[in-house]
């Protein structure tokens, strides 16, 4: 079978990996790709991920593209899965109805309201001077979202009233993240262990992937500005093997169950982002695909043919699988361009040295240009190393991060410790 990939991140190059893997797998396409990818599949860097007719032609004019993998929340919400099986052509990824949960975070909070999933207190404002008078009776910290799709740095947590102000302007009246920003969500600010669970559903059956814990923020020790992700591991010690079954029935469940009855069955991958607080679990926020860079640490530990899986979803035959993962652990390392995730300069050629065999070189931000690597993006690389634990794992990913190399590369140092 050949298979189409959309998008061009660490989170795709994973997916592409897992999926080279399966012996069902003949030929591998990416849109748009980067430099990582093009080793391995195919890639189409002509055509954005977001340019749904451009995609939906594509596959028209290519027959032998049997199913196509939606990766990024952009094309999910612009509906892209929709329009694929309109014309009759095989796509996974839940549909843009379903979707919304991650597209909209004013639906999103509304949502949890309405079926008892716990979540944070909160208000949401259309109007900038609502907002404001909101925010000068709040306890502070507090935090502020952009309603809408802000690649992963649409929130902003904010220590005192003059924070709270800078950040609503910039992304109210500043547009910093375009139309995402004509509504916020203002939530209470929680404290606890943050940890993320990846789950397959097919509408019917939900089945959890091995826990991760990601790393938000830009510096050590959690310091600076929130980003897409700046590393994270697998598995979380935060909870075990398996997900407890408070969590399962009470959050995962029945976040699927009240999908359902809102008309928005959702067939794909859900992430639930979650915090650990004094009391109770309770959620963050809701993705509406695989995370990344959650997705670089989960699927190295696979074992089932990710191709079933995906498979066994479109069909809703989720139960009838069994989907089995190693009992190691893995790290990853995200390399960032300088600057990121505000402004930051690209094309700088990127150096890799003798990486070790078991490490894993995931490209989000790369490309090739004069016949040379270099850097395309705020996360460039993410070294993904696996061990027997999350120290082994930890050593080896570091190690083999001083293999990399490029201008004013950054990366924390702090990945893994947390365990």
């Amino acid at each position: 079978m050949n298979v189409l990939v959309i998008g061009g991140g660490g989170r795709e190059h994973a997916i592409c990996y897992s999926l080279k893997k399966s012996d069902k797998v003949d030929k591998l396409y990416c849109i748009p790709g980067n430099a990582g990818i093009s080793e391995i599949a195919t890639c189409i860097s002509d055509i954005k991920a977001t340019d749904i007719d451009k995609i939906v032609d594509f596959v028209d004019n290519h027959k032998d593209i049997e199913l196509t993998v939606v990766a990024p929340d952009d094309p999910l919400s612009m509906g892209l899965v929709d329009e694929l099986m309109k014309k009759g052509h095989r796509a996974f990824g839940p549909s843009k109805r379903a979707a919304i949960i991650e597209a909209s975070k004013a639906y999103s909070k509304e949502f949890m309201k309405k079926y008892g999933i716990p979540t944070a207190a909160y208000e949401t404002f259309d109007n900038y001077e609502d907002a404001i008078k909101y925010l000068k009776t709040s306890k502070y910290p507090i935090v502020i979202k952009a309603d809408g799709l802000a690649l992963g740095k649409g929130v902003i947590i904010c220590e005192n009233f003059e924070d709270a102000e800078k950040g609503l302007k910039e992304i109210m009246l500043d547009k910093k993240f375009g139309s995402s920003g004509n509504a916020v969500v203002i939530e209470e600010f929680m404290t606890g262990q943050e940890v993320s669970i990846l789950a397959f559903t097919d509408g019917k059956t939900m089945i959890p992937m091995v826990s991760s814990q990601d790393h938000k923020r830009a510096l050590d020790n959690d310091g600076g500005l929130n980003t897409g992700g700046m590393g994270t591991f697998s598995p979380s010690s935060l909870y075990d093997k398996e997900v407890p079954k408070d969590i399962y029935e009470n959050i995962m469940l029945k976040t699927m169950n009240a999908l359902n009855s809102e008309g928005r069955t959702f067939k794909g991958v859900i992430y639930f982002g979650l915090m650990l607080t004094e009391n109770g679990v309770k959620v963050l926020e809701y993705n509406a695909r695989f995370g990344d860079p959650e997705t670089q640490v989960v699927l190295p530990r696979l074992k089932t043919d990710l191709l079933d899986i995906f498979q066994s979803i479109i069909d809703e035959k989720l139960a009838d699988i069994k989907i089995e993962w190693t009992d190691n652990a893995c790290v990853c390392v995200i390399l960032a361009s300088g600057g990121y995730p505000e402004n930051y300069k690209k094309g700088y050629e990127i150096n890799i040295g003798d990486i070790d065999k078991d490490v894993i070189l995931f490209h989000a931000g790369t490309e090739i240009k004069d016949g040379k690597l270099v850097t395309n993006g705020g996360r460039v690389i993410g070294v993904t190393a696996t061990a027997g634990d999350i120290k082994q794992a930890r050593e080896k990913a570091y190690a083999n991060v001083k293999k990399v190399t490029f201008k004013d590369m950054h990366y924390r140092t702090d990945i893994g410790i947390k365990e």
